[in-house]
């Protein structure tokens, strides 16, 4: 029987043949080092194939927002979307190709609302910048209002296993201040939920309140004990509550259990300590996906009536 190649006793075979499986096991190993390994429970190709279309998600909700012991209408707007953010700076990254080691991908969701107390308007907007691959807290958080009477405005910024918190105000008891925060934002579960609903933490935990409750309630910007919990609903649906004792803060997000768990109402309970309560309700009516960046101009304005705003 002839022998196979790989049995002949020849050296410069058999240099050539382990040369050629060194080169596999290194290119094996750079691929592997190159590709996103991902969160656990986040399917990179199903993922990609919805976020990385170059188009956000613009989600619409009819608003009830709770405010001096009134309900009032109005709109709020939910947009995520990925892109390539700074390391170092924490802000998005103008040309990630030219600095690949810091840049890092996330899922950003900015958040408005809109609504009318009296005579004077009320506008909010939330920006949460949450790692798609990377298991870690939501590296930047902020927050602004803005009224009639002034604005405010809270920053977190997450760096040596801690957020700096940095807040500015006209209230004179809330005016210009720095802190630490040892714990997650609460605001972050909109886009763990986005992520993948498995990655929200269940049970007993230490949580900051979300930013824009804080601002409204005048309580101060701090970690508070929270319980969390996840129950079924049916026709395919979910809602997780994140209730706080403490303050009397309970918020209940309502989702698609299936990608790409699209957010679908929200609600908000303030219980006061004389025992009255505050309820605020958004509810979604209209979702598309859009470059809207790329649709600034005048002829595009129909669009808004098309989202219902």
């Amino acid at each position: 029987m002839k022998p196979s190649p790989l049995s002949v006793r020849n050296p410069k075979s058999q240099i050539l043949i382990f040369q050629f499986l060194f080169f596999l096991l290194s290119f094996s190993i750079f691929l592997f080092s190159c590709s996103p390994s991902g969160r656990e429970g986040v399917e990179e190709e199903q993922f990609a194939k919805y976020w990385y279309q170059g188009k956000a998600e613009i989600n619409v909700f009819d608003l009830q927002q709770s405010r001096y012991g009134q309900v009032r209408p109005g709109k709020a707007v939910m947009i995520f979307v990925t892109e390539d953010f700074s390391k170092a700076k924490q802000v998005k990254l103008d040309n990630p190709k030219d600095r690949p080691s810091d840049a890092q991908k996330v899922l950003k969701l900015n958040m408005t609302r809109e609504f009318v107390t009296g005579v004077y308007p009320y506008h909010t907007m939330l920006s949460v910048f949450t790692p798609v691959y990377e298991e870690v807290w939501s590296p930047k958080l902020t927050a602004s209002v803005t009224e009639w009477c002034g604005q405010s405005f809270t920053q977190l910024n997450f760096k040596s296993g801690k957020y700096n918190a940095k807040q500015f105000s006209y209230f004179e008891n809330e005016g210009d201040a720095e802190t630490k925060l040892d714990a997650p934002a609460e605001e972050e579960i909109f886009n763990l939920i986005r992520l993948n609903p498995d990655l929200v933490p269940m049970g007993n935990l230490r949580l900051v309140p979300s930013l824009i409750f804080q601002r409204f309630a005048h309580i101060p910007l701090k970690a508070e004990s929270a319980t969390v919990s996840k129950r079924d609903i049916g026709s395919n649906q979910s809602e997780i509550e994140v209730a706080y004792s403490e303050i009397g803060r309970k918020l209940i997000v309502r989702y698609q259990m299936f990608f790409p768990y699209e957010i679908i109402a929200f609600q908000e309970v303030w219980t006061k300590a004389d025992g009255k309560q505050e309820i605020t309700t958004a509810t979604r009516t209209n979702m598309q996906m859009l470059d809207y960046w790329n649709q600034n101009e005048k002829v595009f304005e129909p669009l808004r009536k098309d989202l219902g705003l």
